[in-house]
């Protein structure tokens, strides 16, 4: 780090919590960010079927939250308010499909300028969807793609820029479609029609040529154009020496992590790490084919696991894992099948779970679900400089990183920057055992939920492709953690006043508010 730098943090942050006396240097901050991963997924959660050792350790050595949750139980909605600290609701921000434009504004306060302003590297691998481009103006993967990741305050970006379902079915390096081939230019769309231009190569379309699935099968959408024998959502044409493989990408993503760690060893960083396992497409690296008995969603996760494992292996073969927060999560509960014939299986008769193993643990549902397992994930924190290890009943949520992280380093948040992230340092360093008095869950087709300490009050939802029309619910969790039983009928001014306060809070500016 430059000397000046050094100085203007020390006489900035000098009496912030993070120096110890072993370092007056602030932390590292290294988020691993798993897809779909659910609470039951990890041996240090309950898991029998998945080997996760890795994981375990990292467990054993930080602060394992029994309670911990990311915003919404989908993958946009969670990322977005992950690095703003805005409920997805508020600005109607949904699962986007490919070619969605930018769906966070270049104007506010993010986790990584957050960093910036204190001086921090900053950095994003792996997986994005968070939209690319400006609204309105069509992408040109051709050229410049942005605005992205790093109008936001990342400085570096190595990306999959939506998901691995989805097109464009390439790596973007910075704001380049990594080796594209100008000769064979790329074109995205929503029909082939959109896509099909002269000198351009063609894929297979999955809906009219099923043999081109050579992968795995796919349905349902996953089944538009045909890259590397998978079916996909979207349309695309060209970018052939662009495309990425799918059994190496941990491999590539991992890689790219270890060189980011090496180069920016000497300077506080902000990594994060977002895996595209274990969502689907799942198609682990055939060294990991096999390792359980649950299919490719298992091994998906043993690969995940290895992924963890080598990042923390690389903090420390350079000295970093002392003085470096590691945050392990995932950004909404499991989903099985999903689309793809990958080798899960749901087996009725055993609540829907995969050869009996259930990726949400005890808890019900899972992704696009409002019940706790589509929000209820691992959630692990190590700071061997500063947190004791142990496990925590703490209720915290990953909306409240932003607000967290600028109390550790000193920050004041403007009042409309970040207005739903509130300060929970004192549960993520373990110093509180309660955590937030109340937190705020969504989930698709405006499903709503309200926690305040064990009770949780959920709105009447429509019926939905991933479920029936609901009434309105009231669980006590402490009693019932798997939300088998509705008391609305039996304590109705609980539910009455728990809907009010739910309906107060999502028509507020902000929970800080």
């Amino acid at each position: 780090m430059n000397k000046y730098v050094c100085i203007l943090i020390t006489c900035l942050f000098g009496s912030s919590v993070w120096l110890t006396a072993a370092s007056n240097q602030p932390p590292n901050v290294v988020i691993i960010y798993g897809d779909d991963v659910g609470y039951g997924d990890v041996g240090a959660y309950g898991s029998t079927m998945i080997p996760t050792p890795n994981i375990d350790q990292l467990a054993q050595e930080g602060l394992r939250f029994t309670d911990g949750h990311c915003a919404a139980a989908t993958c946009t909605p969670s990322r977005y308010s992950l690095l703003t600290g805005v409920h997805g609701f508020r600005h109607g921000v949904a699962i986007l499909p490919p070619n969605a434009p930018l769906s966070i504004p270049t104007d506010i306060l993010t986790l990584p300028k957050l960093f910036k302003q204190a001086g921090y590297e900053t950095a994003v691998i792996g997986k994005w969807h968070l939209g690319i481009g400006a609204e309105g103006t069509p992408v040109d993967w051709n050229g410049a793609v942005k605005p992205g990741p790093l109008e936001l305050g990342f400085d570096h970006s190595f990306l999959l820029p939506s998901t691995n379902d989805r097109v464009p079915c390439v790596y973007l390096d910075g704001h380049y479609v990594l080796n594209l081939d100008p000769e064979n230019p790329l074109y995205v769309g929503k029909s082939p029609r959109e896509v099909n231009r002269p000198g351009s190569t063609r894929y297979p379309d999955g809906r009219k040529d099923k043999a081109a699935m050579t992968y795995y099968r796919s349905t349902h959408g996953h089944n538009n154009s045909v890259i590397n024998g998978i079916g996909r959502i979207g349309f695309m044409a060209g970018g052939k020496a662009a495309l990425w493989d799918d059994e190496t990408m941990a491999d590539v993503f991992v890689d790219q992590a270890k060189q980011y760690i090496a180069a920016h060893k000497d300077q506080p960083f902000f990594l994060y790490f977002a895996s595209q396992d274990v969502h689907v497409p799942r198609a682990p690296h055939p060294r990991f084919q096999g390792k359980t008995e649950l299919g490719y969603r298992g091994d998906a996760m043993v690969q995940f696991d290895w992924t963890t494992g080598e990042i923390m292996k690389a903090l420390e073969a350079h000295g970093l894992s002392e003085n470096t927060i590691v945050i392990f999560s995932s950004d909404n509960g499991p989903v099985y099948d999903d689309g793809y014939a990958d080798g899960t299986r749901i087996n009725k008769s055993l609540g829907e779970l995969d050869r009996g193993h259930d990726g949400s643990g005890v808890y019900r549902g899972g992704k696009y679900q409002i019940y706790e397992g589509g929000t209820r994930v691992p959630f692990i924190v190590r700071w061997p400089a500063r947190i004791q290890p142990g496990s925590s009943d703490a209720l915290v949520n990953q909306i409240d990183l932003i607000a967290s992280f600028a109390a550790l380093l000193g920050l004041d948040l403007a009042e409309d920057a970040a207005p739903d992230s509130r300060n929970t340092l004192d549960a993520f360093l373990g110093k509180d055992t309660q955590g937030l008095p109340f937190m705020l869950e969504e989930a698709p087709n405006d499903a709503r939920a309200l926690r305040v300490g064990q009770w949780k009050y959920i709105t009447a939802t429509a019926k939905s492709w991933v479920g029936p029309a609901e009434p309105e619910r009231l669980y006590n969790l402490a009693d019932d953690p798997s939300e088998q039983n509705n008391l609305v009928s039996t304590h109705p001014e609980k539910a009455r006043a728990m809907a009010l306060q739910l309906q107060e809070l999502m028509a507020a500016d902000g929970l800080r508010q």
